[in-house]
């Protein structure tokens, strides 16, 4: 049987006019990681700067594997550029000024190895010093997916192979909302999961995309709950179900009671609306 090489984590960093220490916070937690079985691939998205040659070129750890763009690509030519120079076997997406916990690759890694139908794995998070957590189920994530990005994209580790068999990559088109509709595209070839385990420290910044491209996340936002409410309509009742109760009087449905984060309505023996309640929104 013909031995390979090949690492089975690609670590996917693409670095942009990077803050230093984040970087080199961002960099230290990776080849800090318990699991060593990596090859760290590292893509500057701004050529023009040489301080984070210096930078990356301070790590002598042959792991590390350094690209410069000619000139700038943008967010989604530059994943899709690291996922073809990769040759591992699962893919760890990465930001370049996040935190990394020692134990996320051996977690990561354990749970795909030990569950060949899920494609994508993530995890709780840290953000601001509070943890948050996600849905873990497959069936959970795909409902919660119909309105928000269910897995934190830094977080997470994919089978590389579900994206190339089913020729899925990041798609400039939603930057920079590319990595949610990149969960949209797989809901229908693959299995997610969230692990409950605390294994990213996000850093929430006023660099951070989802603030200085604010009003642009929201568009293409809007571009993705358009896509997969028509793509997946079963889902999207499933989502709009979710705040439903019903309250029976000797087993017979009575009302039901309809709810989300705008509104609340009360129907008569299932079907006859009787009461609606709109909540009052922060600022009014």
């Amino acid at each position: 049987m013909q031995q390979t090489n090949s690492p089975k984590i690609s670590v996917l960093m693409p670095i942009y006019n990077t803050n230093e220490e984040h970087l080199r916070q961002a960099i230290e937690s990776i080849l800090s990681q318990t699991f060593t079985d990596f090859e760290f691939l590292i893509l500057n998205d701004s050529p023009e700067n040489k301080k984070l040659d210096d930078i990356v070129s301070s790590y002598h750890d042959s792991r590390i594997k350094y690209f410069k763009n000619e000139q700038n690509l943008g967010i989604s030519q530059s994943r899709n550029k690291l996922i073809n120079l990769s040759s591992g076997e699962y893919l760890a997406v990465f930001d370049h000024d996040d935190i990394s916990l020692p134990d996320r690759f051996k977690k990561e890694v354990d749970f795909l190895s030990s569950h060949p139908d899920i494609g994508v794995v993530s995890a709780s998070i840290i953000m601001n010093q509070k943890a948050h957590n996600f849905p873990q189920s497959d069936i959970k994530i795909k409902i919660a997916l119909m309105h928000d990005c269910a897995l934190k994209h830094p977080a997470a580790m994919i089978r590389k192979e579900v994206l190339l068999k089913n020729n899925i990559f990041y798609e400039e088109e939603f930057s920079p909302a590319e990595d949610y509709m990149l969960w949209c595209r797989l809901i229908k070839v693959t299995k997610f999961h969230n692990l409950p385990d605390v294994l990213l420290e996000y850093r929430n910044h006023k660099n951070n995309t989802s603030h200085n491209q604010q009003e642009k996340m929201r568009q293409k936002t809007f571009q993705i709950w358009s896509f997969v409410r028509k793509e997946y309509p079963w889902l999207y009742q499933a989502y709009l179900e979710q705040g439903i109760d019903i309250v029976k009087l000797f087993g017979i449905p009575l009302l039901k009671i309809k709810k989300n984060d705008k509104k609340t309505k009360v129907f008569l023996f299932n079907f006859i609306p009787i009461l609606k309640i709109i909540k009052k929104q922060e600022g009014n």
